[in-house]
């Protein structure tokens, strides 16, 4: 995986980020390593992030790195018209690895083509978030002791959430069975349903989330993103669809785990957090020893 970018979850083979999974768990039990000293990561954030972006700064921090770059596009030279284009490769030349959120897709794989360095996609539109697929799969690895034959339920926005179409084509390698809870404005793209297919693995289609909760492994959470929808109309028609709460969990399997890429609005009520079958927080914790793993493999540290 040496000067390896990740830009979708599908660059990796299964054995890859299993690797990856095995090497986070060694920086769990011993986060802090001063491996990083003479790197520069580039953490370039075109659009709002807090978990992921403070993450990724807490693992190279914890690493004995040093961090360049912007937290918001308009503190750059893109707000005088520069294209990413030249910011990558001219940051390309102060750092050893980029990570970059930005608002469209494709923009990451773009940036990996003109880098001279790894690029890490922390997100790019609507479509790909895989460093967050790879903290979700060790936090149900973790949980569960396998990533395999689990039942497991994506709620919410699954046609713009990249952390379901990222965690939907991994798990698609582990012989999951997928339900799928949305409305019918937001199911889950075609061409991520393909992955599924062509594993001949099984998927149900849901829009009450009562209907799956006493049977899956796994719970996924996500918010309706108001900053994908192009009619606000249509926003407010959905934002509510789905509100998890404490006594909806009385019938739940006992290893059943909640997860939550955060944040999170309305759609998990706070009475869940005291619940011993909400992981949502641990799992953003959990995103530090995985970044962690992957910047030490990506630079051939480990």
């Amino acid at each position: 995986m040496k000067n390896k970018s990740l830009i979708s979850i599908n660059d990796y083979s299964k054995e890859e980020y299993l690797k990856i999974l095995d090497i986070a768990e060694e920086f769990e039990k011993q986060p802090t390593q001063n491996i990083l000293n003479d790197y520069v990561i580039a953490s370039l954030f075109f659009e709002p992030s807090t978990r992921t972006r403070l993450s990724f700064e807490s693992a190279v921090n914890r690493l004995g790195g040093h961090i360049v770059g912007f937290t918001d596009a308009s503190s750059s030279s893109v707000k005088k018209g520069e294209s990413l284009k030249d910011t990558i490769k001219t940051v390309s030349n102060y750092s050893d690895l980029i990570v970059m959120r930005h608002p469209v897709e494709g923009s990451a794989r773009f940036a990996s083509e003109v880098a001279s360095v790894p690029v890490i996609n922390a997100g790019d539109g609507a479509n790909q978030h895989p460093t967050q697929c790879l903290l979700d799969l060790y936090s149900i690895r973790k949980t569960q002791g396998t990533l395999d034959n689990l039942n497991v339920a994506f709620v919410g926005d699954l046609k713009y959430g990249r952390t379901v179409h990222s965690l939907v084509i991994a798990l698609s390698d582990c012989n999951c069975t997928f339900h799928l809870v949305s409305p019918v404005e937001l199911k889950l793209p075609s061409s991520v349903k393909r992955f599924i297919k062509d594993k001949n693995l099984k998927y149900y289609q849901y829009t009450d989330i009562n209907e799956v909760i006493p049977k899956v492994d796994i719970l996924y959470m996500t918010r309706i993103q108001r900053e994908r929808f192009a009619d606000p109309l249509e926003y407010e028609r959905v934002k509510n669809s789905y509100v998890l709460k404490n006594d909806m969990l009385e019938n739940s399997k006992d290893n059943l785990k909640i997860l939550h890429p955060l944040p999170r609005v309305n759609e998990i009520s706070e009475d869940v957090d005291t619940n011993p079958k909400a992981y949502y927080f641990q799992q953003a914790l959990n995103g530090v020893y995985v970044r962690e793993a992957l910047i030490a493999s990506i630079l051939g540290l480990k």
